[in-house]
């Protein structure tokens, strides 16, 4: 299988801001899924399974556990827990299922950014790592300065 039929992207037909861009974003893109590889590999889940773990539970509650740490009020972390709990309790489809269902409806929201030239590779890294980077950094800022 060659790129383009992996990415969606004809790397032949790039501008040279484009391509810039790409130099950029690729590798990072790359390590990004490459742990994640690696984290299904060890734990027998599924790469669907991890990503939406860490990008819809685990950073979510980090934010959440950082939030109250900085308000002093232990409000959020628990609810947003107590919340998880009762969805996965209650969710009639299997948890495999709901992932690749939220993993293929987060595709579909990466893929909509097409419409201002972003393309899959670039918006996964500005929507899933540059935007927690900048949650995280003015989190972390926050919690210092208290």
């Amino acid at each position: 299988m060659d790129i383009k039929s992996k990415t969606g992207i004809d790397f032949d037909h790039l501008s040279k801001m484009e391509w810039a861009v790409m130099m950029i974003m690729m590798p990072v893109f790359a390590v990004v899924a490459g742990v994640e590889h690696v984290i299904a590999k060890l734990t027998g889940l599924t790469y669907n399974e991890v990503n939406i773990i860490v990008y819809y539970l685990l950073i979510p509650l980090s934010w959440m556990v950082m939030i109250d740490y900085v308000t002093m009020l232990p409000f959020l972390t628990p609810m947003y827990i107590i919340a998880w709990g009762i969805f996965l309790w209650k969710d009639p489809m299997k948890f495999r299922n709901r992932c690749d269902w939220a993993f293929d409806k987060s595709v579909d929201f990466l893929l909509y950014f097409k419409k201002i030239g972003w393309n899959y590779i670039v918006s996964s890294v500005i929507i899933c790592v540059v935007v927690p980077a900048f949650i995280y950094a003015e989190l972390v800022y926050a919690m210092v300065n208290k």
